[in-house]
């Protein structure tokens, strides 16, 4: 399949070729959200936490007597039904990453890549590069290209002048080739690639 490509300009600057396997892959929404859980799963902190009963501060003296007062037996007064006692079962520091085999990320990319190619919602640039770090330009340059929620796969290496030029437009991400993925890849509206990022996914994703 046949892509348009353009300058950053919003002129055009011939075409390329998209591999179909990579850009034209059949889409599969559960894999997708099988990948989007685990990468999200995998930035959460997991720092949360609430004492337990053993955590408590205070005395371990038995409150009162165990027979003959009417109430319940008491060990000391960290329990969970006493006021300021500990919490059972409440969330402990833990990751919450999980596995997942590498074959489905790597369908899912291809999903990912696919979505975006059906719908009109992908654009091939010629190079991502900036001749200072300005963000006026490079928000002229976005509205020329006629998108405001896009995400930028820049190639093996950012240009440094791009990236700033970037940095403070809202719903714009500048990534590496090797930083491509399937959660910020479908959270824009729009994928726009460099010449250079079509050639490095194709090569990570064939076959």
């Amino acid at each position: 399949m046949k892509i348009a490509v353009k300058t950053l300009d919003g002129k055009e600057a011939g075409d390329i070729t998209l591999d179909k396997d990579v850009f034209g892959a059949e889409v599969r929404d559960d894999v997708l959200q099988r990948v989007v859980n685990y990468q999200l799963a995998g930035r959460q902190a997991g720092t949360h936490k609430a004492k337990e009963r053993h955590e408590i501060k205070g005395t371990g003296k038995k409150p009162f007597r165990q027979k003959g007062t009417g109430r319940a037996r008491a060990g000391d007064l960290k329990r969970n039904i006493d006021r300021g006692g500990g919490v059972v079962h409440g969330p402990r520091v833990r990751s919450h990453a999980h596995s997942l085999p590498k074959k489905i990320r790597q369908m899912a990319m291809r999903c990912a890549l696919s979505v975006k190619a059906a719908n009109g919602q992908l654009i091939v640039i010629e190079d991502a590069k900036a001749k200072d770090h300005k963000t006026k330009p490079m928000a002229a340059a976005m509205q020329k290209l006629g998108v405001d929620s896009a995400v930028i796969v820049a190639g093996a290496e950012i240009d440094a002048n791009f990236a700033r030029g970037c940095a403070n437009l809202p719903k714009i991400d500048v990534l590496p080739s090797q930083g491509a993925n399937v959660y910020d890849i479908l959270r824009r509206d729009t994928l726009i690639l460099t010449k250079d990022a079509v050639a490095q996914l194709t090569e990570r994703l064939k076959g």
